[in-house]
């Protein structure tokens, strides 16, 4: 790929940091914009919190939430072994709910499996601040979203693995929900520090703990959320990538 890449007549990157590795590449600034994905708002629903927690039986314990694809990148086994114990240290009934499975084609992706997920959890007496949905979309994720209270992307920094932006960041802000996350990658893009989430520096557990925990007792503005995820709407997605793209005559 790296040859069609660089002889391209433009090129969209989807973040700063996918920026960088264009030119690295070679390719010249002339050529390279950077315009981030769009995300769809949803419309409100008062009930979805109380529907998703009723059927997961979650009652009004604080909900963590996790979304995406089980790999070696996303790092949920380690925030499991790392991360939640500190959480539920200081709050016993928190519980983090896990939407997604392994990976079946995903390009260098190393899963980690639900059960090796679980087994960790077990054997630090966490088996029960830990659930999985297995894959959800549409009206049921968005169930999700509106029923926690924290989204967390505990992205890990892999060699030849990076994160190029963090669209669910961008989808949890539209519901409402901020984000913890590691800053690595594009995922600096995708969350707005003090806005729509927090960014701790990458691998530091403790104070990845410490963010949910103060976020957990003094939530973000839902208003602020939604704000920053308009400006990810695919309308002004389409207006960017009209403006970046070469005219012909």
């Amino acid at each position: 790929w790296y040859p069609a890449i660089r002889r391209l007549d433009r090129l969209i990157a989807n973040s700063r940091y996918t920026a960088g590795l264009a030119r690295a590449l070679g390719v010249p600034e002339n050529r390279l914009a950077i315009v981030h994905p769009g995300v769809e708002l949803p419309l409100p629903d008062p009930q979805a919190r109380d529907r998703f927690r009723a059927r997961h039986e979650l009652g009004e314990r604080p909900v963590l939430l996790s979304v995406g694809r089980l790999t070696a990148r996303k790092g949920l086994r380690e925030f499991v072994t790392e991360v939640l114990p500190r959480i539920v240290a200081e709050r016993p009934d928190t519980v983090l709910v896990v939407v997604g499975d392994v990976p079946k084609d995903a390009l260098h992706a190393r899963a980690q499996t639900p059960e090796s997920i679980l087994g960790k959890a077990r054997r630090l007496g966490l088996e029960h601040n830990l659930r999985f949905t297995g894959p959800l979309v549409d009206a049921t994720l968005d169930e999700a979203w509106y029923a926690a209270d924290v989204h967390v992307f505990p992205v890990r920094e892999l060699p030849n693995d990076p994160e190029g932006f963090g669209m669910v960041a961008i989808e949890a802000a539209a519901h409402g929900l901020p984000t913890v996350a590691y800053a690595t990658g594009g995922v600096v893009d995708a969350v707005a520090d003090g806005v729509s989430g927090r960014l701790v520096a990458s691998g530091d557990a403790a104070a990845f703990a410490d963010a949910v925990l103060q976020l957990l007792a003094k939530p973000l503005d839902e208003a602020g959320l939604r704000a920053f995820a308009r400006g990810f709407a695919w309308e002004a997605f389409g207006e960017r990538v009209e403006r970046v793209l070469p005219t012909t005559r």
